[in-house]
């Protein structure tokens, strides 16, 4: 797991002990591109969260990563990094790893009344596209409607519905839930805070 400075670090180390991983949380260039399995945790802004992992070089790593074929997961602000840019706070370049942008949830909920922002609770992971099944994907194990932990006041678009995996709704508005492109995959909501149904996506992601 990816320690630049930013996230829920030992949540999600607890979590990914708890489904049986051997955790080693590191900013080493090396042991990283070493991993079976790498993992980007994130909460907090955009900016910050690329500031910190440039000027660590994480950024050139988590792409080598990516690059070498390793299953790599993103989590909350770790899966909006892995897109191309944000529009938090201003532009700001992102790992480019799935094209998309990541933009501001509407404050108008579809039927015009304004919504709290960031969307926090809990909402029902949806399919992005035809494909009930979610085969092949860390949500392999979960039925349409599992609910899943959120905290975000920005969302995931990318640009290309097939790294569509899941959406939840929040004010009748789609919103990206889970996104992946080969071997890279990130999830908006907090799988370590989502109980049982959240460990499971762990677990698959493990397995």
């Amino acid at each position: 797991m990816i320690d630049y400075g930013i996230g829920n670090l030992f949540s999600v180390q607890r979590a990914l002990e708890h489904c049986g991983a051997n955790v080693l949380l590191t900013c080493d260039p090396e042991l990283i591109k070493a991993a079976p399995r790498v993992l980007l945790p994130g909460v907090g802004a955009f900016a910050d969260g690329m500031a910190e992992l440039r000027q660590r070089g994480l950024d050139v790593v988590v792409r080598d990563v990516a690059l070498m074929g390793t299953p790599l997961l993103g989590i909350c602000l770790g899966m909006q990094l892995l897109l191309d840019e944000s529009e938090e706070f201003g532009v700001t370049a992102g790992l480019g790893l799935i094209p998309g942008r990541v933009r501001a949830i509407p404050p108008i909920t579809t039927s015009g009344v304004a919504q709290k922002i960031p969307h926090i609770g809990w909402s029902e992971l949806l399919p992005a596209t035809n494909d009930t099944s979610w085969h092949g994907t860390p949500l392999a194990d979960l039925g349409v409607g599992a609910a899943m932990y959120f905290v975000h006041s920005f969302m995931a678009q990318p640009a290309h519905t097939s790294h569509r995996i899941a959406d939840c709704l929040y004010g009748g508005h789609r919103v990206s839930a889970v996104i992946g492109r080969d071997n890279v995959l990130g999830c908006q909501f907090h799988p370590e805070k989502s109980g049982e149904l959240g460990l499971n996506v762990l677990r698959r992601f493990l397995s």
